[in-house]
């Protein structure tokens, strides 16, 4: 491991100045690359106490043996440059946004003189005419079927095409009408490219004009008699009908956008993009990768942005404004701090302006909270794919046993957390994980009495204390039974019967030297104890002075955290509840002639105990079951208990 001061540049050497920097290992290969408005400012970030860089910029650092920075001219040159040096050096410390997969697009070959629609997946190539991405091939297949009978264009591979030519007879697809059988000679290549185009037009969202003229069409032929060309009508508009309505119509002014979103996490970074061509969302994707450090989300849109649009940019192989790798606006929850720069590379992307904001109020706002909606349940489900897979669970059992120095697998782990709200409702949760997996019935909370006051040291030694003297009572009181986990009376597991083979505390290590010490109090000597400090994601021993440092793709780390954020959520959730119960018991307990039942009524019909404050008796007296006189109580009690506020303010 090297350090950081051994190769740090001499004082006022950094230029302050925009510009590109790049970290080398001892063998000269680049780890990563960076970009900066103040070259000096960033660069010396790097090279504070190592203790408070996030995990993934201390491994960074210490890999790197050397540091070198090229100067330009504006953020976006700085800009371009790093996207360059990312594709071209390859840095293993910078996250890379990469499909875990190749999303499915529509392709239309208009390099061909008979130009074929089709799916396609893989790298865009000049001359095709490309929509999407789509999220699944099969909806796009789906729709494009059903768009043939209105849109009879040629499907078919290139040696299909020239089989059914050299036959002189079109394939099942000419029979049926969904193809135009230009190999045949049905219609002339002018006549099929005009097909193709109001194929295109309708993918690309000018579908009102297209159903108004079928409507008129259609009308025009029922009044002519022409009934069975009117039945063709018909069934060409319904089924046009069901291809717009598979995609939703989020947006009626035309917007053609792209909405970005993340969700985040201490190591992991979800992110979502939905794009929409026309009004309607055309196809969306996401990410999950790992988070490089303990940056906000202005950073994230930065780097994503500059990282994503790059590869587009490259990737587009045509200049029509429908294939443009850049929208005209990308809507973000919050604006980088370069985004003036950032707003005009994307311009010269695209070559045309590129509107770069937040959205703030009406459907852009919505949609914006339904990509973000999107990035947590991706995020989500991500941790639930990791946590259901056996495997996956079975490696980070065996990898803490590993790192701990455990005698086997922690099979049975509890964790601890504390909740409250600047010393007051003091509450803490035990969560238990067995075989990896949460065991819910077996949760316990406790509202704390004695430690209350203390802070969190004594708090985590009062709930260590209760639930092993529980466990060392029921263990007392089943003796030499056969089932001694089972109460003999009702059948079910006794509350605190085993314990666990690890306990993790939320908090560094005088928390978990804390737990140790009640632990060894009591004589316990089969629990292993750690703590889980949330900052850097640093996992403590009792009594240990340094912490043991878990890899970032670590499946135990995962585990660890996984259980940590089950143990706040539990306790976060009680405390709400006892704060609630105790600001409601505060204000209306004391109003003579109310009871639970109508109590609880007016808190549901106002929603808050300050809307009920400022509600008038009239008002009060319109819920069903609290009469005049109650109504009167309850606004002179609440307005007495809101003037001695007053008097303390």
């Amino acid at each position: 491991m090297a350090d950081p001061s051994t190769y740090r540049p001499a004082a006022g050497s950094i230029p302050e100045a925009p510009g590109v920097y790049k970290f080398r290992d001892p063998t000269g290969r680049v780890v990563y690359v960076g970009k900066a408005k103040n070259l000096r400012s960033r660069l010396n970030s790097y090279f504070a106490d190592l203790s408070g860089l996030h995990p993934r910029t201390r491994q960074m650092v210490t890999t790197a043996a050397s540091v070198e920075w090229t100067v330009v001219g504006t953020e976006v040159e700085a800009l371009q440059l790093e996207y360059n040096w990312i594709k071209e050096f390859d840095p293993r410390f910078n996250v890379r946004y990469k499909d875990d997969k190749s999303y499915p697009m529509l392709a239309v070959t208009l390099n061909e003189e008979i130009p074929r629609l089709h799916v396609y997946r893989g790298p865009q190539r000049r001359g095709v005419r490309y929509f999407g991405p789509y999220p699944h091939a099969w909806a796009l297949r789906e729709t494009l079927d059903m768009l043939l009978r209105v849109f009879p264009a040629r499907t078919c591979t290139g040696g299909v095409f020239k089989r059914h030519e050299q036959m002189g007879r079109p394939c099942l697809l000419g029979y049926i009408d969904k193809c135009s059988a230009p190999c045949v000679g049905r219609v002339s290549p002018d006549e099929h490219r005009a097909i193709v185009g109001e194929f295109c037009d309708f993918f690309a969202g000018r579908t009102d004009g297209m159903v108004r003229r079928l409507e008129r069409e259609m009308n025009a032929a029922a009044e002519e008699l022409e009934f069975e060309r009117a039945a063709r009508l018909r069934d060409d508009l319904s089924a046009l009908r069901r291809a717009v309505e598979k995609q939703a119509v989020v947006l009626g002014d035309g917007t053609d956008a792209d909405v970005v979103a993340f969700a985040t996490d201490d190591l992991e970074v979800s992110v979502q993009v939905f794009h929409v061509r026309g009004g309607r969302v055309r196809g969306q994707r996401a990410w999950v990768v790992d988070r490089e450090n303990s940056e906000g989300v202005p950073a994230l849109v930065d780097r994503f942005l500059t990282q994503f649009y790059g590869g587009q940019a490259e990737a587009a192989g045509a200049a029509a404004e429908d294939a443009a790798p850049v929208p005209r606006e990308v809507l973000v929850p919050e604006l980088p701090d370069d985004a003036p720069a950032l707003e005009r590379w994307l311009g010269g992307l695209r070559g045309t302006k590129v509107g770069l904001r937040v959205p703030q109020r009406g459907d852009k706002r919505d949609l914006m909270a339904t990509v973000e909606r999107n990035a947590k349940e991706e995020l989500q489900q991500h941790k639930l794919r990791r946590a259901g897979d056996l495997t996956a669970r079975s490696a980070a059992l065996q990898e803490l046993q590993d790192a701990l120095d455990l005698p086997s697998a922690p099979l049975r782990i509890e964790c601890v957390d504390i909740s409250h709200t600047q010393g007051t409702d003091v509450v803490a949760s035990l969560v238990v994980f067995e075989d990896g997996l949460p065991r819910k019935s077996e949760y316990r909370r406790f509202a704390l009495r004695e430690a209350a006051t203390e802070g969190d040291v004594a708090s985590i030694a009062e709930v260590v204390r209760r639930r092993f003297q529980a466990y060392l009572k029921e263990t007392a009181e089943a003796g030499d039974d056969a089932k001694p986990g089972i109460d003999p009376e009702t059948g079910k597991p006794r509350r605190f019967a085993y314990a666990p083979n690890l306990l993790v505390v939320d908090g560094a290590g005088p928390q978990a030297t804390a737990a140790a010490g009640v632990l060894a109090e009591l004589g316990i000597e089969n629990v292993a104890v750690v703590g889980l400090a949330k900052r850097l994601e640093e996992v403590w021993l009792p009594d240990d002075p340094d912490p043991t440092i878990l890899p970032r793709t670590s499946t135990a780390l995962y585990l660890l955290q996984h259980l940590r954020d089950e143990a706040h959520r539990f306790a976060i959730a009680y405390h709400r509840q006892k704060r609630s119960k105790r600001m409601t018991a505060s204000e209306l307990d004391d109003v003579p002639g109310l009871g639970q039942t109508r109590k609880a009524a007016l808190l549901k019909h106002f929603g808050s105990l300050r809307k009920l404050r400022e509600a008038s008796i009239e008002e009060i007296s319109g819920v069903p079951g609290v009469g005049r006189r109650t109504a009167e109580a309850v606004r002179a009690r609440l307005g007495a208990a809101a003037g001695t506020e007053g008097e303390r303010t």
